[in-house]
């Protein structure tokens, strides 16, 4: 099975002297999409939670809608392989468009953030729940601390977090996210989705799909995400610090004695 952490050795320059020594590293490793017996494509990701991975994957992209309509999903013994047998047959997209997502992500929906999507449930945030949730983000980040070079995302209920993953890949992040609650069935009426990544139109369209109605990254959204998050009813939140952030869409939401 492979593991998300490798230990490796390498040289250190520092002061006019080299010095050998050792660390461990994130793992990025390929991992193929099974679905009905059908080879669909493979993920780029770091080898943990990876039947979440298949699910949520399968569910961000409208193949499935709960977890009624999966037979059975399962890792392979040699971790290179997650086999997704549905309940009924489906075909695989005619067509994959590479994401600016880490490690190059794959999805079979079109970007139009001219369609009507509603987040809206008429939930706040205060600026020291951003403030907690964002601490709480980086308690999150295990693998993080331990290696560097790793994505984590969680989602919260606004008063602590429920679920959280880490991946080198941003958007298998969300994946995960999806997978996790549906295979455990967290889905809380309030739904934050906190990130360390950077929000483009696929992190958000992810996030949507989870129904999250307020996503917080530590790093920037992009154009098409904010102009997304406008549209479809989401608070929108960049470069989030313990004391301080930036309200890309929907600040109304961030209730404050100002």
């Amino acid at each position: 099975m492979v593991t998300p952490r490798k230990p490796v050795q390498f040289w250190r320059f520092g002061i006019d002297k080299w010095k050998a020594a050792k660390s461990e590293i994130i793992v990025e490793t390929p991992v193929s999409l099974t679905v009905n017996g059908e080879v669909w494509l493979t993920f780029m990701c770091t080898p943990v939670h990876l039947e979440a991975l298949a699910v949520g994957f399968l569910f961000n992209e409208g193949v499935i809608q709960n977890m009624d309509e999966v037979a059975t999903s399962k890792v392979c013994e040699h971790g290179d392989n997650i086999d997704v047998w549905l309940n009924h047959g489906i075909e695989q997209p005619k067509s994959w468009r590479r994401t600016s997502g880490c490690t190059g992500g794959m999805t079979a929906i079109e970007v139009d953030d001219s369609q009507s999507v509603c987040c809206e449930n008429g939930s706040t945030i205060t600026p020291e729940q951003v403030s907690c949730l964002i601490n709480s983000l980086c308690d999150a980040q295990e693998l993080y601390r331990e290696t560097g070079g790793v994505h984590t995302s969680a989602l919260s209920n606004g008063e602590c977090i429920l679920v959280s993953t880490e991946d080198i890949g941003r958007h298998n992040t969300l994946d995960k996210i999806a997978g996790l609650c549906l295979i455990n069935n967290i889905w809380p009426k309030q739904r934050i989705l906190l990130t360390t990544g950077r929000i483009s139109s696929e992190m958000l369209q992810k996030a949507t799909r989870i129904g999250t109605f307020t996503v917080i990254s530590l790093t920037s959204p992009s154009s098409l995400s904010i102009q997304m998050a406008e549209r479809w009813g989401i608070t929108l939140i960049g470069y989030a610090r313990r004391n301080h952030f930036n309200v890309y869409a929907h600040a109304e939401r961030i209730i404050s004695p100002e």
